[in-house]
């Protein structure tokens, strides 16, 4: 008899042939076996997912292809949605609230706020339903569940890169002039990518079993929003004169919100009018590999439970 069937008859039997019982996972362990869906070691899983790359690029250009092949003006909308939104902030919070007041540059600040804090908001948004949306495919084929926040990432980035071109001549007919900090855009853009792959993450493990996720997820991005500087100067309207008059750390712990701190660092390369802050690099930084490390590991660990029940 071959080493797998005694596996199966000793299994059946409640252990080996002599009569003593013997627990299964210890059976398990005498043979070799091991189960189906355990949980691979971290660097297995991240060789699993590297192999699978083609996978997670083919998934997300054929999700952006769909996403609006329905619709008549199609890839168009990913620009017109927040181009319309900064249009309903400018009148809403520029014009009529007084906010664009101290602001060199208004639209330019305001456009800026809204392309940079859209790409976080879709990409954290998408990773939420990641896993929960997908549970057919999770339970049809055995792939790294990390494939899928990763993917909805990478559709927002594609879509990104549309829109970054038009932000750049939105920002030069506001006659900001082009300088060598351009050079740094695709470094900002990679660390907030950064971010939003570990958002993302975490959101898709808290989204596969919290089923209510879905239905706050609207009110805490409305909420982040507004707290991320979009269309206001948290400096000014924090501490100022003609603001809140808190203390400076208060406006200090804002700029921390790492939304705020990618919108932040974008209007500083892209607006020389814009003033800089010198510590807003680190905080990029720090967010970047904070999130992304702690992300995947975080997901990671209930990498068995997902699809399951």
């Amino acid at each position: 008899m071959s080493q797998p069937e005694s596996a199966i008859a000793d299994a059946q039997a409640g252990g080996p042939s002599n009569g003593t019982p013997e627990p299964l996972a210890k059976l398990a362990a005498r043979y070799g076996l091991r189960r189906a869906i355990a949980r691979p070691s971290l660097l297995v899983y991240l060789r699993q997912l590297w192999e699978r790359r083609h996978f997670v690029m083919t998934y997300a250009t054929s999700r952006n292809v769909s996403k609006y092949s329905n619709s008549a003006l199609g890839q168009l909308w990913q620009v017109l949605t927040p181009l319309l939104n900064a249009a309903i902030y400018f009148l809403m919070f520029g014009v009529i609230l007084g906010a664009s007041k101290g602001i060199d540059n208004y639209p330019a600040f305001l456009i800026t706020g809204m392309f940079v804090f859209t790409y976080t908001q879709r990409s954290v948004s998408g990773g939420a339903k990641a896993i929960s949306g997908n549970l057919s495919l999770i339970r049809a084929l055995h792939f790294p569940r990390a494939a899928l926040p990763l993917a909805y990432t990478i559709q927002e980035f594609q879509q990104l890169l549309i829109s970054m071109g038009v932000l750049l001549g939105l920002v030069l007919l506001t006659q900001e002039p082009v300088t060598l900090l351009w050079l740094l855009i695709p470094v900002a853009l990679a660390l907030q990518t950064m971010f939003n792959i570990g958002a993302s993450l975490v959101l898709a493990r808290f989204g596969s079993t919290a089923r209510d996720l879905n239905q706050l997820l609207p009110f805490i991005m409305r909420t982040w929003l507004y707290a991320s500087g979009v269309f206001f100067s948290i400096e000014d309207r924090v501490v100022g004169p003609n603001g809140a008059g808190l203390p400076q750390w208060v406006a200090d712990i804002m700029y921390f919100n790492p939304a705020a701190a990618y919108i932040e660092l974008m209007r500083d390369l892209l607006m020389q009018t814009h003033p800089a802050r010198p510590y807003i690099w680190a905080v990029c930084v720090f967010w970047a590999v904070f999130a992304l490390l702690g992300g995947f590991w975080y997901f990671w660990r209930a990498e068995e439970k997902y699809g399951r029940g």
